[in-house]
């Protein structure tokens, strides 16, 4: 479902061009999850921004099943991620001026695409029924990211990219929200790449890949399994 080739990327700076990510490649499968792990500044938040179309790599090439999300204009990027990528970040990114109930149909009804019955099972069993009518400054932290986490499956995405999608929040609530997410995943069969800094999240995914230096990282790899 997600197919990254040798991708690589650079930032100007006044020393010059800082290398990011240096030839990753990676594969996810329809239903498989991914944890993508290393120390700050390994690259991983700009490996996710690359896949998701918010920018563009210097070399290499992104698919989201059959289609290139590399090569194409902002416009086309933004449209093949309306179609199929959900996003869930650690600062949740709610609309303020929506209610829960809006914030969780936003994506599918820009792509034309929302399932009012599939939208009501999802706030059902994100534990949001109760919820739909507040705004996101009346939710806890933990509210907020199962808001999030429901907007980006309403679309019924075939792939979602998770960004530290628990760093914000306790650890219980970490946990709750890690297992809503994992069991929603599973239930749309859509691929799921998160990165993660916390070992624990990583154990509950299918697979993990390691970055250090913008660089897949075999040996940690060898050593977290």
């Amino acid at each position: 479902m997600l197919r990254v080739e040798t991708l690589s990327k650079s930032y100007a700076t006044p020393q010059g061009p800082a290398t990011v990510l240096d030839g990753v490649s990676l594969e996810v499968g329809a239903g498989r999850t991914l944890a993508l792990m290393g120390e700050s500044g390994s690259g991983k938040s700009t490996l996710l921004h690359l896949v998701a179309g918010l920018d563009a790599p210097d070399e290499g090439r992104v698919f989201v099943g059959d289609a290139e999300m590399t090569g194409r204009d902002d416009a086309g990027r933004a449209a093949l991620r309306r179609e199929r990528v959900g996003l869930v970040f650690q600062q949740f990114n709610l609309v303020a001026s929506l209610t829960v109930a809006d914030n969780l149909a936003f994506q599918a009804r820009l792509a034309g695409r929302e399932d009012g019955v599939w939208t009501a099972r999802l706030t059902e069993r994100l534990g949001l029924a109760a919820l739909t009518g507040r705004y996101p400054e009346q939710l806890s932290g933990g509210q907020q990211q199962r808001v999030a986490i429901g907007r980006a499956l309403a679309l019924r995405p075939a792939l979602v990219l998770a960004d530290e999608p628990t760093g914000a929040l306790d650890e219980t609530t970490a946990e709750t929200v890690m297992t809503l997410m994992l069991e929603l995943v599973a239930e749309t069969g859509c691929a799921l790449l998160m990165a993660t800094h916390s070992a624990r999240c990583a154990a509950r995914l299918g697979e993990r890949l390691v970055l250090r230096g913008g660089r897949v990282d075999a040996a940690a790899m060898r050593a977290a399994e």
